[in-house]
């Protein structure tokens, strides 16, 4: 049976009751980050050496893209939205929370094992073989970089009960209290009295729009008129922080900059998600009517069943491929970025990336269908708790410095055993056959 009829048969049996539109953002937002990071980097021979620019430097006027091309917070939102079904179903059933915690962990901390597995032993090899350990760093990083979502958004899945049961006590207070927990944040660190106090807003804000997340589940933004309200307001929020406030107009981190919108987020970035959430939500009635159709809602059925292995593969694919052209003596790199005919090849070099993506796709999409065995043993709560930290804390590690260390044997092992041992601890190690495509 072939995959496409695979996501026809599951498609099929989606209940009438499942929000169809949820699943459809899901699979566009992480569609767009691929195609975003490899729009963004601007690769090029200079004086015989691989140098990978980012076009957001090389040709400034593309900043604008970030508008459209930053969709993290609409990946936040559309997980509060199923995290607080998954929740209330959990709890419906008399799922305790280290049961339903390592479920949910199953579904994005299974497929990241084998990337660190791949990473750890590539960086071995080119070790032993005498590649420039800033090689090995430079590729790594910009492979790995993209684990940060991961880091911050395992922590957000963890505080669900939480902040699902702040929700329900508090409402829209709880979201404005988080907001201005990272105004002032950014106050200390902009102003410059406390520079790291920034790093707390990796969880503020996005607590704050996974909040957002809430609010749609449960009808807050039912209504065009009330949804475009929301959608205002996070545009003039924007449009006064960026014009009259300390903040860059790029959405997402411009390598030299002396400001970021995006490492660490700042209200900036509430303020997008928003934007985005009223924005998406008036077209939530006509866009489940369009995914009503068998071939719309399969094809959102096919990218949800493999969409953790694009996330995490797709940066890797680029560097590899990047790689081989490399090899080749620098074969398509030789044109000067952001130019006409660099910009015609774009479609060549995406085209390229697609395919060492998909070649990675083949032999490590099928951890994207393993799940925890219903026999597996009782897990503590604990030891659910620590699993996922210790997750979050090898995934901040990697993202940040990649998989090179100066110690023996030339890889980052700390950072990769966190990764290990907290899925140890959350017990997805014992894993077994999910049976294919399904919607989420």
């Amino acid at each position: 049976m072939s995959t496409w009829t695979r996501a026809l048969d599951v498609a099929k049996k989606t209940p009438a009751s499942r929000n169809r539109y949820v699943d459809f953002l899901r699979a566009v937002s992480i569609l767009a980050v691929v195609f975003g990071h490899w729009l963004m980097a601007a690769p090029e021979m200079v004086d015989g050496e691989l140098q990978v620019q980012h076009l957001l430097v090389v040709a400034p006027w593309t900043q604008v893209a970030t508008w459209v091309l930053q969709v993290m917070p609409v990946f936040f939102v559309v997980g509060g939205y199923a995290n607080a079904v998954s929740w209330e179903s959990a709890s419906q059933a008399g799922t305790g929370y280290s049961a339903w915690l390592r479920s949910r962990m199953g579904r994005l901390v299974i497929p990241i094992l084998p990337l660190v597995a791949f990473w750890v032993g590539l960086g071995v090899v080119a070790g032993w073989l005498g590649v420039d350990p800033y090689l090995i760093r430079v590729g790594s990083v910009n492979a790995l970089i993209a684990l940060w979502f991961l880091a911050v958004y395992v922590l957000a899945v963890a505080l669900v009960p939480v902040t699902r049961a702040a929700w329900r006590r508090f409402g829209l207070w709880s979201f404005w209290a988080l907001a201005a927990a990272a105004a002032l944040v950014d106050w200390a660190a902009l102003s410059g009295s406390l520079p790291e106090a920034g790093w707390a807003n990796y969880l503020f804000i996005w607590i704050a729009v996974h909040q957002l997340g809430y609010l749609w589940r449960d009808g807050g933004l039912a209504g065009t008129r009330r949804a475009l309200s929301w959608a205002a307001l996070g545009a003039v929020a924007v449009a006064v922080l960026v014009n009259l406030g300390p903040y860059p107009a790029s959405m997402v981190d411009v390598p030299g900059s002396e400001a970021s919108n995006s490492a660490p987020p700042t209200l900036v970035l509430l303020a997008l998600g928003i934007l985005q959430t009223g924005l998406l939500a008036a077209l939530e009635p006509v866009a489940n009517r369009w995914l009503r159709g068998p071939r719309p809602w399969a094809a959102t059925v096919l990218v949800n069943g493999m969409i953790m292995t694009l996330f995490v593969w797709h940066l890797s694919a680029m560097i590899l491929a990047l790689g081989l052209a490399l090899l080749l003596g620098g074969v398509g790199l030789s044109i000067e970025p952001a130019g006409a005919i660099w910009w015609l090849t774009r479609p060549l070099w995406m085209a390229v990336y697609a395919v060492f993506l998909a070649a990675a796709a083949v032999p490590f999409g099928r951890f994207e269908r393993l799940s925890v065995r219903p026999d597996a043993r009782p897990l503590p709560t604990w030891a659910a708790v620590l699993g996922t930290v210790a997750v979050c804390a090898g995934l901040g590690m990697l993202a940040y410095g990649g998989i090179w260390s100066e110690w023996w044997p030339g890889v980052n092992l700390p950072a990769a055993g966190l990764c290990f041992a907290g899925a140890a601890l959350i017990g997805v190690l014992r894993a077994g056959e999910k049976g294919g495509a399904r919607p989420s």
